[in-house]
């Protein structure tokens, strides 16, 4: 495929259709961007064509007027898996569609991730206050009680200690299909991102290990150095990549326990949680990410000096420490949203952890 007809379609707008589009252009590539009704596209104007889903009511003018991709692709899980399969008529659409559908739904997700032999924590479903209360008694507390659609970032989510605790989120929780989750006894929590072409060459960044604030992710830091452990992901990543004939970037989010990884979470795309590979890696996730979906080789997934990103939630304000890079969204501000992320790399693990607090309790105070 020559540079001149390299075009790729990402459904959504947000900050990581933004990052593909700014990586994909020293790749020689081409994009539009689909909006659904009401999408904010403030994050990829002056990236490529707007394309507003409600004013194409076919399949065929719809993959026209994104300007006949040749790969269509999505920044996240919740996208119309029927819209996926119907435009996949006309070009590829990686990932899969059937991967969008496991991992947008969270009971569909773990029963996938069971059916290749990965490990997680034990779960039951639960509809309603009556199915809730048998799960919390069979699982014990403490546990969480997650939302199957719409859980991210904290959100429907709830975690109870006691029956007190059960008796306040039943009363939200009860209107959501869900899924309950004993609670994992762990040390930290680490993610894989790894990338995998359509001729099947696979590369994987190093283990990340991340810390939350309130649910939403605060802080990534990479490498995470213990080999056992990085093989043991490697080899969860590479089982789902085949069973699933997966094409493009894949995140594991796991929890690390004293008998190994247990595994919480996937996401078919770049993740947050890989940011820091836009300076601390020769290949950003992105660029592999297009990489992979246009099967051209992949790029170097290794970190060589220690490196850290740290998410802006809800300030837009760039810290006058010294940093490798600050990247803001162009979004509105708004508590706890995402509008940027900071990225800093040093030859000192010690150094960098004092360095990302100080940018912390800036950004912060």
């Amino acid at each position: 495929m020559s540079e001149r007809t390299r075009h790729v379609a990402i459904v959504g707008c947000g900050q990581l259709a933004q990052m593909m589009a700014q990586e994909g252009q020293a790749l020689g590539i081409s994009f539009s961007f689909l909006a659904e009704e009401g999408e904010n596209t403030r994050c990829v104007e002056g990236l490529g064509v707007l394309v507003n889903l409600k004013d194409h009511e076919s399949g065929e003018a719809l993959y026209r007027a994104l300007g006949c991709p040749q790969v269509i692709t999505a920044e996240r899980e919740q996208v119309d898996v029927g819209l996926l399969r119907n435009l996949q008529q006309f070009c590829a659409v990686y990932p899969d569609p059937h991967v969008f559908e496991k991992a947008q739904h969270r009971l569909r997700e773990k029963l996938a991730l069971t059916e290749s032999g990965l490990p997680v924590a034990p779960f039951l479903p639960a509809l309603g206050a009556d199915e809730l209360w048998r799960a919390l008694n069979t699982l014990g507390y403490p546990a969480f009680i997650k939302s199957c659609e719409n859980g991210y970032d904290g959100k429907n989510q709830w975690r109870v200690k006691n029956q007190a605790q059960l008796e306040e989120a039943i009363e939200e929780a009860q209107s959501h299909p869900c899924v309950v989750e004993a609670a994992v006894d762990f040390s930290c929590e680490v993610s894989l991102v790894g990338v995998r072409s359509v001729s099947g060459e696979v590369k994987t960044y190093p283990l990340t290990e991340n810390y939350h604030r309130q649910g939403t992710l605060l802080v990534s830091k990479a490498p995470f150095h213990n080999s056992h452990l990085m093989e043991q992901a490697r080899a969860y990543l590479d089982k789902l990549m085949s069973d699933w004939s997966y094409v493009g970037a894949l995140t594991l989010e796991c929890f690390v326990t004293t008998e190994g990884l247990i595994v919480n979470e996937i996401a078919p795309r770049v993740h947050n949680s890989g940011h820091w590979t836009l300076v601390g890696a020769d290949t950003s996730q992105f660029a592999n990410h297009l990489r992979a979906i246009l099967d051209m080789p992949l790029g170097d997934t290794e970190c060589p000096s220690p490196t850290a990103m740290i998410n802006m939630l809800g300030v837009n304000k760039s810290p006058s420490q010294k940093n490798e890079g600050v990247w803001l969204y162009g979004k509105s501000l708004r508590e706890g949203r995402k509008m940027g992320h900071i990225i800093l790399v040093d030859d000192c693990v010690h150094k960098l952890s004092q360095r990302s607090d100080a940018v912390i309790a800036e950004l912060y105070a």
